[in-house]
Protein backbone atom coordinates (compact mmCIF):
# COMPACT_ATOMS: atom_id res chain seq x y z
CA UNK A 1 0.00 0.00 0.00
CA UNK A 2 1.45 3.27 -1.36
CA UNK A 3 2.02 6.20 1.59
CA UNK A 4 -0.04 9.04 1.28
CA UNK A 5 3.61 11.23 1.83
CA UNK A 6 4.82 9.33 -1.22
CA UNK A 7 1.87 11.32 -3.23
CA UNK A 8 2.49 14.98 -2.13
CA UNK A 9 0.94 16.18 -5.32
CA UNK A 10 -2.48 14.52 -4.40
CA UNK A 11 -2.05 16.20 -0.58
CA UNK A 12 -1.47 19.51 -1.78
CA UNK A 13 -3.90 19.79 -4.48
CA UNK A 14 -6.64 18.11 -1.94
CA UNK A 15 -5.47 20.86 0.82
CA UNK A 16 -5.42 23.85 -1.77
CA UNK A 17 -8.85 23.04 -2.61
CA UNK A 18 -10.64 22.83 0.53
CA UNK A 19 -8.81 26.74 1.61
CA UNK A 20 -11.27 29.29 1.97
CA UNK A 21 -10.74 32.92 2.72
CA UNK A 22 -10.88 34.58 5.97
CA UNK A 23 -14.93 35.30 6.59
CA UNK A 24 -14.07 39.10 7.03
CA UNK A 25 -12.01 39.45 3.76
CA UNK A 26 -13.24 41.81 1.65
CA UNK A 27 -13.80 42.20 -2.47
CA UNK A 28 -10.65 42.49 -3.94
CA UNK A 29 -9.64 46.23 -4.74
CA UNK A 30 -11.29 46.76 -8.35
CA UNK A 31 -13.63 43.80 -7.81
CA UNK A 32 -17.58 44.85 -8.53
CA UNK A 33 -19.85 45.06 -5.43
CA UNK A 34 -21.13 41.57 -4.22
CA UNK A 35 -25.09 41.60 -3.68
CA UNK A 36 -25.41 42.30 -0.19
CA UNK A 37 -22.64 43.74 0.48
CA UNK A 38 -21.31 47.07 2.67
CA UNK A 39 -21.79 49.23 -1.03
CA UNK A 40 -24.74 47.98 -1.71
CA UNK A 41 -26.65 50.20 0.76
CA UNK A 42 -30.45 51.08 -0.27
CA UNK A 43 -30.93 54.58 -1.75
CA UNK A 44 -32.78 56.53 0.70
CA UNK A 45 -36.28 57.29 -0.23
CA UNK A 46 -37.58 59.89 -3.13
CA UNK A 47 -40.24 62.18 -2.22
CA UNK A 48 -42.55 60.42 -5.08
CA UNK A 49 -46.02 62.03 -4.15
CA UNK A 50 -44.32 65.12 -5.25
CA UNK A 51 -42.68 64.19 -8.20
CA UNK A 52 -45.91 62.38 -9.46
CA UNK A 53 -48.03 65.64 -8.80
CA UNK A 54 -45.33 67.93 -11.12
CA UNK A 55 -45.55 65.75 -13.35
CA UNK A 56 -49.54 65.23 -13.46
CA UNK A 57 -49.31 69.71 -13.67
CA UNK A 58 -46.95 69.81 -16.24
CA UNK A 59 -49.33 67.24 -18.58
CA UNK A 60 -52.59 69.44 -17.31
CA UNK A 61 -50.81 72.10 -18.66
CA UNK A 62 -49.92 71.26 -21.86
CA UNK A 63 -53.18 69.51 -22.36
CA UNK A 64 -54.87 72.96 -21.59
CA UNK A 65 -52.21 74.55 -24.14
CA UNK A 66 -53.49 71.82 -26.89
CA UNK A 67 -57.27 72.87 -26.53
CA UNK A 68 -56.68 76.66 -26.44
CA UNK A 69 -54.58 76.47 -29.98
CA UNK A 70 -56.86 73.93 -30.82
CA UNK A 71 -60.03 76.33 -30.43
CA UNK A 72 -58.28 79.11 -31.82
CA UNK A 73 -56.96 76.78 -35.61
CA UNK A 74 -61.04 76.17 -35.93
CA UNK A 75 -62.16 79.65 -35.22
CA UNK A 76 -59.40 80.89 -37.72
CA UNK A 77 -60.41 78.24 -39.91
CA UNK A 78 -63.60 79.42 -39.73
CA UNK A 79 -63.37 82.87 -40.57
CA UNK A 80 -61.24 82.27 -43.86
CA UNK A 81 -63.83 79.98 -44.69
CA UNK A 82 -66.40 82.14 -44.32
CA UNK A 83 -64.90 84.63 -46.48
CA UNK A 84 -63.67 82.92 -49.45
CA UNK A 85 -67.56 82.56 -49.14
CA UNK A 86 -68.16 85.80 -49.07
CA UNK A 87 -65.54 86.58 -51.54
CA UNK A 88 -67.00 84.25 -54.40
CA UNK A 89 -70.35 85.15 -53.70
CA UNK A 90 -69.12 88.85 -54.16
CA UNK A 91 -67.40 88.00 -57.73
CA UNK A 92 -70.95 85.91 -58.56
CA UNK A 93 -73.02 89.45 -58.22
CA UNK A 94 -70.31 91.52 -59.84
CA UNK A 95 -70.95 89.08 -62.87
CA UNK A 96 -74.46 89.52 -62.95
CA UNK A 97 -74.60 93.48 -62.78
CA UNK A 98 -72.93 93.45 -65.33
CA UNK A 99 -75.87 91.73 -67.21
CA UNK A 100 -78.10 93.86 -65.35
CA UNK A 101 -76.13 97.13 -67.31
CA UNK A 102 -76.52 95.21 -70.14
CA UNK A 103 -80.43 95.15 -69.91
CA UNK A 104 -80.43 98.46 -68.98
CA UNK A 105 -78.85 99.84 -72.18
CA UNK A 106 -81.09 97.80 -73.90
CA UNK A 107 -83.93 99.51 -72.56
CA UNK A 108 -82.77 102.73 -72.91
CA UNK A 109 -82.36 102.66 -77.05
CA UNK A 110 -85.35 101.09 -76.98
CA UNK A 111 -87.47 102.36 -74.47
CA UNK A 112 -91.02 102.58 -76.96
CA UNK A 113 -90.25 99.44 -79.16
CA UNK A 114 -92.73 96.73 -78.32
CA UNK A 115 -89.67 94.42 -76.98
CA UNK A 116 -88.88 97.30 -74.14
CA UNK A 117 -91.93 95.48 -72.33
CA UNK A 118 -90.06 92.26 -72.16
CA UNK A 119 -87.29 94.25 -71.28
CA UNK A 120 -88.66 96.20 -68.11
CA UNK A 121 -89.65 92.45 -67.19
CA UNK A 122 -86.80 91.32 -67.38
CA UNK A 123 -84.81 93.95 -65.47
CA UNK A 124 -87.49 94.19 -62.44
CA UNK A 125 -86.99 90.26 -62.27
CA UNK A 126 -82.75 90.84 -62.22
CA UNK A 127 -83.55 93.65 -59.45
CA UNK A 128 -85.66 91.31 -57.41
CA UNK A 129 -82.95 88.53 -57.24
CA UNK A 130 -80.54 90.87 -56.60
CA UNK A 131 -82.33 92.19 -53.59
CA UNK A 132 -83.10 88.99 -52.32
CA UNK A 133 -79.16 88.57 -51.88
CA UNK A 134 -79.32 91.78 -49.86
CA UNK A 135 -78.03 93.63 -52.98
CA UNK A 136 -79.01 97.62 -53.51
CA UNK A 137 -78.75 100.46 -56.02
CA UNK A 138 -76.31 103.14 -54.80
CA UNK A 139 -75.76 106.54 -56.27
CA UNK A 140 -78.72 108.25 -56.90
CA UNK A 141 -79.28 111.84 -58.33
CA UNK A 142 -79.60 113.68 -54.90
CA UNK A 143 -77.24 112.00 -52.78
CA UNK A 144 -74.00 113.74 -51.57
CA UNK A 145 -71.21 112.73 -52.86
CA UNK A 146 -68.97 109.77 -50.54
CA UNK A 147 -65.58 109.02 -52.81
CA UNK A 148 -66.31 105.74 -50.52
CA UNK A 149 -69.12 104.83 -52.48
CA UNK A 150 -69.24 107.37 -55.82
CA UNK A 151 -66.92 107.59 -58.00
CA UNK A 152 -66.55 111.51 -60.14
CA UNK A 153 -66.36 110.67 -63.60
CA UNK A 154 -67.70 115.40 -63.93
CA UNK A 155 -67.62 118.02 -61.98
CA UNK A 156 -70.52 120.47 -63.40
CA UNK A 157 -70.85 123.95 -62.43
CA UNK A 158 -74.61 124.96 -61.55
CA UNK A 159 -76.38 127.04 -58.94
CA UNK A 160 -79.35 124.58 -58.83
CA UNK A 161 -77.77 121.91 -56.36
CA UNK A 162 -75.94 122.18 -53.75
CA UNK A 163 -71.81 121.59 -53.81
CA UNK A 164 -70.91 118.43 -54.15
CA UNK A 165 -74.30 116.61 -54.89
CA UNK A 166 -74.96 113.95 -57.27
CA UNK A 167 -76.68 115.58 -60.46
CA UNK A 168 -76.80 112.48 -62.40
CA UNK A 169 -75.64 108.65 -62.26
CA UNK A 170 -74.03 107.50 -65.31
CA UNK A 171 -74.02 104.40 -63.79
CA UNK A 172 -75.09 103.11 -61.04
CA UNK A 173 -73.25 101.75 -57.77
CA UNK A 174 -74.27 98.46 -55.97
CA UNK A 175 -73.49 97.61 -52.17
CA UNK A 176 -74.50 94.73 -50.19
CA UNK A 177 -74.63 95.60 -45.87
CA UNK A 178 -71.79 97.75 -45.85
CA UNK A 179 -69.74 96.98 -48.53
CA UNK A 180 -69.35 98.32 -51.63
CA UNK A 181 -69.48 95.68 -54.80
CA UNK A 182 -69.41 98.28 -57.51
CA UNK A 183 -69.37 102.32 -57.28
CA UNK A 184 -71.57 104.53 -58.82
CA UNK A 185 -70.16 106.22 -61.81
CA UNK A 186 -72.09 109.81 -61.05
CA UNK A 187 -71.41 113.69 -62.31
CA UNK A 188 -71.15 115.95 -59.29
CA UNK A 189 -72.79 119.52 -58.83
CA UNK A 190 -70.04 122.34 -58.21
CA UNK A 191 -70.45 125.67 -57.06
CA UNK A 192 -69.60 128.88 -59.09
CA UNK A 193 -66.38 130.37 -57.52
CA UNK A 194 -67.94 133.55 -56.40
CA UNK A 195 -71.08 131.33 -54.69
CA UNK A 196 -68.60 128.95 -53.08
CA UNK A 197 -66.39 131.88 -51.99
Amino acid sequence: MTDARDRPYATGARTAGTRQPPPDMGAPDGAPPQPGGPASAPAPPGNGAADQSAELARMEDRYKRALADLDNYRKRSARELQAGVEQSREALLRDWLEAVDSVERALQMSHSTPGADGLRALLEQMEAILARQGVRRIGAAGEQFDPERHEAIEARVTNEASDRTILEAVRSGWAIGDRVLRPALVIVARRPESAAG
